[in-house]
Formats: C-alpha cells, structure tokens, sequence
C-alpha cells in the first residue's frame, strides 16, 4: 500500500509551533527505532519523515495515532485537526486573487465566454427551453389594504428593472422597517426577498426577484424608468376606493416622509413647531396625497411646490392614531415630539 493511498484521506493534526517536532524526537527515541525504519514502518519515504520533523507538512492522524502506537508515547491532548483538503480553500483564494490582479477577472476570458454562451443558446438553448428558463410562479394577490400599502412603498422608495423589484432603505435607521416590508413582500406574494447593503454607505436594498413580479406590478399601476417622466401618481384603483386610501399613505409617508419641528424666531426668541411631511417632486402626486389627505378629514398644505404637510399639532397626533406607522423611526420622533399617542 502506497504512502499516499494510506494518509491521503486522513485528517491532519495541528500542533502548536515547536510542538510536533518535540513529539517526533521523543518518541523516536522512545521507540529505538532508528528514524530511516521508523519511515519503514509507516509506510512513508525518510524525506516524507523529515519533513513532518521539520514541521514542513502537519501530521495525518493516521500516521500520528500509528507513532503513538509503535513508541508508547501517548498523543498530546492540546492537538486541532483540520479536514485532510483543508488547504485548498485557502490555495483557491490565493491563485484567483492573484488572477483577479493580473487580469481584473477570474475564471477566463470573459468575452468568449458570453461568445460561447450566445452561440450555445443559438444553436441549442432557446430550442430546449426547460423549468429552469421559464419565468417561476408567484402568489397573486387581491387588491387590498396590503397591497395599497406596498404599491405606497414602491412610489416611495421602490424602482423596478425587467427581473427585480427594489426598495432602498437606511440599514442604519430603517432596520425594523425592513423586516416589515420583506414580510410584508413574503405575505403578498410568497417570495422571499434578501436585503443588500451598499458598501460604503448606509444604503440597504431590499430585492425580490421575479419576471412574473414585475408583470403584476406593472399591472397594478406600479411603472418603470424615471418616475417624473413617468407621470408617477397613485393608481386610480386605490384613489377610488376608501378602504385602500390610508394604507397608500400610510406606505408613502413611510419611505418620502419624515416628521420634523420647524423652527420660527420671534423677538429673538425661538418656537419649535411639529410637521409631518411627504415630499415628492411630482405634481400628479403631490396633487393625490393632498386630496386623498383633505378626504380623510386632514387640512394638508403644499409647501414650496414640493412637500404636503399636516401642520396642525392635533391632526398630526390623529394621523398616527388612525393611519398609524409601520416605520419606527416616525413613531420614535412622534414620541419624542408628543410623549406618545393620547
């Protein structure tokens, strides 16, 4: 049986700096053994030996329980081990970064890759089409509540390509927030979305990924590309219907809305009053939010042909009693500003 057959598959052991080298002195001496029979015994070349010595190469555990065997010196107990292919993970980084310097790719040319890809697929791929090209099923949701208030989040924050849906956040500030809407995305659609962070920034993205996705967004009035080229507004779906109202704002005010305290000087002295804003650059929906708003019972004012407001202090605390928040950061300024809902 060769040396490689008998440790190949055997995992190693790991001792400290210094440690394996002492164990195979001492227990060669142990066993009077001279150390080209010791190799003998174990099946191994003197060289293969010497350099387990040297501490070259760890030791198979084989090999060391066999030593322990043949000396009657007990392995040391403060010994890791370590899988017998342990060293290709880091062999693998090392090479494809080195690749990645050298080129700035890993993995070959990329070029003749898509090159091969294409003319695969011409010849082959779209003839043969099978589960895993066609567009994966989603849940198809009613209109409701829900849906209203996700069709708000997507106005806000949320962008669409021809794959993805999107929703960017503040991983910092929004946490909480996030894991509302993924289970509010879960819940509507059964899909799982992941969040992605930016790097160097506080910017968290959360996507789902479906064709079949998009296409009912885009059912439902939800539009891709520029939002202001775009005409963005609410669907009219969910401006005709009372119970879908409030939720839409509730998803908009959320994500493009903040509560602030605006700031008045008067003879020199300075008075702090509360604003819940919703701001948008598009008129159309500047124009909804604030009619949507005078119909649940609120007197909002556009400001700077840029934002809707609720300036008054009790309608404020009436909004976040009856429209409420799912977004922490609000209902944590609303406290700090009111000390609560009464």
């Amino acid at each position: 049986m060769t040396e490689l057959s008998i440790y190949k598959k055997s995992e190693r052991a790991v001792f400290p700096k210094g440690a394996q080298r002492s164990f195979l002195i001492v227990a060669q001496k142990s066993s009077g053994i001279a150390w080209r029979s010791l190799a003998s015994k174990l099946n191994i070349s003197e060289r293969t030996l010497t350099d387990w010595k040297k501490e070259k190469y760890s030791l198979p555990l084989k090999a060391l329980n066999r030593i322990s065997r043949l000396s009657g010196i007990k392995a040391p107990t403060d010994i890791k081990t370590k899988g017998p292919y342990w060293y290709a993970k880091k062999a693998g980084e090392i090479g494809g970064k080195k690749v990645f310097e050298k080129y700035g790719h890993v993995g070959g040319d990329p070029n003749k890759r898509k090159m091969a890809w294409r003319d695969w697929w011409n010849k082959e791929g779209k003839l043969n089409l099978n589960i895993n090209f066609k567009p994966q099923k989603i849940k198809i949701p009613q209109k409701s509540p829900g849906l209203a208030e996700f069709v708000g989040i997507m106005i806000g924050d949320g962008g669409m390509s021809d794959h993805q849906i999107h929703i960017a956040s503040n991983y910092v500030t929004d946490n909480h927030y996030i894991d509302f809407v993924k289970n509010l995305i879960k819940k509507l659609f059964e899909l799982n979305a992941s969040v992605y962070r930016r790097k160097n920034s506080k910017c968290a993205v959360i996507v789902a990924s479906r064709v079949n996705l998009v296409k009912f967004c885009k059912s439902i009035g939800i539009k891709t590309g520029n939002k202001l080229k775009q005409n963005l507004d609410i669907p009219a779906w969910i401006r005709s219907n009372k119970k879908f109202r409030a939720p839409c704002i509730r998803g908009l005010m959320d994500t493009d809305g903040c509560i602030y305290l605006e700031c008045h000087k008067t003879n020199k002295k300075k008075y702090y009053y509360p604003r819940l804003s919703f701001v948008s650059h598009s008129e159309n929906l500047r124009g909804s939010v604030y009619k949507i708003l005078l119909g649940l019972g609120f007197n909002p004012k556009i400001r700077n042909n840029r934002s809707v407001q609720i300036e008054d202090r009790q309608e404020i605390i009436r909004y976040f009693k009856t429209i409420k928040t799912n977004n922490l950061k609000h209902l944590d300024r609303f406290n700090k500003f009111f000390g609560g809902v009464g």
